[in-house]
């Protein structure tokens, strides 16, 4: 691969991991009392929670809303990345990445 080659790799790479930070993924569990934001290169953004929907004697059940919000929007962020990542597998591999 040459050096005209090679830098547009890496543009496309750089703008694909910009298209992952700027696009958001939303979560929720409890019917709606635990959402979660997270961009698609898995930067958490939010956790908003409904204390309305909340039980405060079963704070066990919020922490599995939690995670499971969470675990819900890594999943979410790894298929996105996955399918935006094939055109890119090739170059990738040409670079020796």
């Amino acid at each position: 691969m040459n050096k005209v080659e090679q830098a547009r790799a890496l543009l496309k790479a750089k703008k694909l991991q910009k298209e992952l930070k700027n696009e958001i993924i939303t979560t929720e569990q409890g019917d709606g009392a635990v959402k979660v934001e997270m961009t698609a290169e898995q930067k958490l953004k939010k956790v908003h929670i409904d204390a309305s929907s909340v039980d405060l004697d079963d704070i066990g059940q919020l922490e599995r809303w939690i995670e499971e919000a969470i675990k819900d929007a890594i999943q979410k962020s790894q298929v996105i990345a996955a399918e935006k990542m094939k055109p890119m597998m090739g170059l990738i591999s040409q670079l020796g990445l």
